[in-house]
């Protein structure tokens, strides 16, 4: 008799302290479908799918697999089971190649001696009679041959994986050399290399592009179809209306429910999330034209691999403004951030603050000067925080000098003050100030980063993805205190991938395409399909002729300023 559900989680319950992460959950996942995991951060989401992926062991509460009750007390007795996670934050290993990071952990403790002996084959069978010597020289010769042997078996294993689902996948490719997108196609490749028929994907786009995005749906379609069942999740709500055949919806650790996705809306999942009617609305408020706090002026730089990333720009952020910055993933956006922020090298140009010019100073120079970076990278617990250090100490990370330069004693006063302030306006959901990072749900770990840089005072902020990772009533959040530092004078850079919300947020937005600039125009004058186009370079605004009035001055920047 067939069974309904590939798993089934029965009054699950896990706390970590005082705090309660899961309360008495009870959810199912049907054989081959696709269920939406949907809660706001700190909802205990990722506790309960890592219950189920054996990295964490329940309080209390069962398990059922395919009908049957299991025991999975750790990672080995998922993958036995058949459940595979890929994680938020990568498990790979950059030095290794994609085949070593597919296989790593399969090797047993002897070293892999008896995979390669069967790759040997016969050809060990006989040397005893030409001595203990001679055996030693013919197992060393043997470990080679079979190395050689077992690479090439693994990487016809990952290719045939790899162009079942159509993934692009070189097997010698190492990880350091791999773009994101290629590290998230891995991380698929290593759970279903293990012939997991039950995959967890927690924010699985949340550094995608929209064609990665969609790439990805695909095969996850395509793995539906083959009969996976899959839990995605995620806080995208038009990502989770295209992909999903249900929705569970967890709130402050307690399960709300399942709906059809068919039945549903994104309003209604919001209310479901949130618990009460909520009204999305971005504010942006008029303030009166300053001079400019930071100038860009023929900025050119070069990426990791010396090829050219931003390429002659210039620009101008005012007091009271906030600039959007639009691109498809990889035209330059990170690379201009971290070169304002002091952290890459420029080719040529200037970075001008208050008639300053900053290019070559040092990162805590630029933040004496009071420009704050509030850069969420891809890996934003390897640059942005130090994930094994507590709220408090991450918090003192950028101002720890400053009431004690002469003492060699730290006042983790300050830090411990900071750290309450941001965990009360931004909504963390934490146990405590003393609560390492890296324990702390991947939307919480932003809004840390985010309410560091706040607090440390800026006049410019340079902030990339801010809202990457969070819930809607989290992101309204960060969009409110952003537009009270505009109020308060404040010049913000703010780089986006959500079109709508630049448009209603933003005060001016430039476009970059493939490091140019295509267009600088007000965000109250243009349209989505006119950015999209810039986006594309099928619109040059610098170069055309044809006057437009959305066009911001800084477009002609030789003009200058007042």
């Amino acid at each position: 008799m067939a069974v309904d559900f590939a798993v089934e989680l029965k009054n699950i319950s896990k706390t970590f302290g005082s705090a309660a992460a899961n309360k008495n959950i009870s959810l199912s996942l049907k054989q081959g479908e696709i269920l939406a995991l949907l809660g706001e951060n700190g909802s205990g989401k990722t506790t309960l799918m890592n219950i189920l992926a054996g990295i964490y062991q329940p309080d209390s509460g069962s398990i059922y697999v395919n009908g049957e009750k299991a025991a999975i007390t750790s990672p080995k007795d998922a993958k036995r089971l058949g459940i595979g996670m890929v994680h938020q934050h990568f498990k790979l290993v950059d030095v290794f190649s994609a085949a070593d990071n597919v296989w790593l952990g399969r090797e047993n403790r002897s070293y892999g001696f008896r995979e390669r002996y069967k790759a040997e084959g016969s050809g060990k069978k006989g040397i005893g009679k030409f001595g203990a010597a001679a055996s030693v020289i013919f197992h060393a010769a043997g470990f080679f041959v079979s190395e050689r042997l077992l690479k090439k078996s693994r990487y016809r294993e990952i290719e045939e994986i790899s162009r079942s689902f159509g993934f692009e996948m070189d097997p010698k490719k190492k990880v350091y050399h791999m773009a994101v997108s290629e590290k998230q196609t891995l991380e698929i490749v290593k759970v279903l290399y293990y012939g997991a028929k039950v995959i967890i994907l927690d924010e699985p786009t949340a550094v995608l592009t929209v064609q990665e995005t969609e790439k990805l749906f695909g095969v996850l379609r395509q793995m539906r179809a083959e009969g996976h069942s899959i839990i995605i999740i995620t806080h995208k709500l038009h990502e989770v209306m295209a992909v999903s055949d249900r929705v569970a919806v967890l709130r402050k650790g307690e399960y709300v429910g399942t709906v059809e996705t068919a039945s549903t809306n994104e309003q209604k999942l919001t209310e479901l999330m949130v618990g009460h009617k909520i009204t999305l609305n971005i504010e942006r408020p008029f303030v009166e034209k300053k001079k400019p706090l930071l100038e860009i002026r023929g900025l050119t730089i070069e990426n990791d691999e010396g090829a050219c990333a931003i390429d002659d720009v210039s620009f101008y952020i005012r007091g009271g403004e906030i600039l959007g910055v639009a691109g498809i993933a990889g035209c330059g956006q990170k690379e201009l951030c971290e070169a304002i922020a002091g952290l890459r090298k420029i080719k040529s140009g200037e970075i001008v603050h208050k008639g300053e010019n900053i290019v070559g100073l040092a990162p805590k120079k630029i933040i004496e000067k009071g420009i704050a970076m509030s850069f969420i990278p891809e890996d934003r617990l390897g640059m942005g925080l130090a994930p094994s250090l507590s709220i408090t100490d991450n918090m003192l990370l950028k101002n720890y000098r400053d009431d004690n330069r002469f003492s060699p004693f730290v006042n983790r006063r300050r830090g411990r003050a900071d750290a309450r302030t941001i965990i009360s306006e931004l909504d963390i959901v934490t146990p405590s100030t003393e609560t390492p990072v890296r324990l702390l749900s991947g939307g919480n770990v932003q809004k840390v980063l985010v309410g560091r840089e706040i607090e440390t005072g800026p006049n410019v902020i340079v902030t990339a993805y801010p809202v990457r990772g969070l819930d809607i009533h989290s992101s309204y959040a960060i969009y409110d205190i952003l537009n009270r530092q505009k109020v308060s004078g404040v010049g913000i850079l703010f780089v986006g991938e959500d079109l709508d919300v630049m448009l209603a947020l933003c005060d001016k937005i430039m476009v970059l395409c493939h490091g140019r600039v295509m267009g600088i125009v007000h965000a109250a004058k243009t349209t989505k399909e006119e950015l999209g186009l810039m986006m594309t370079g099928a619109l040059n605004l610098v170069r055309s002729d044809e006057k437009r009035t959305g066009i911001a001055k800084d477009t002609n920047i030789k003009e200058q300023p007042s």
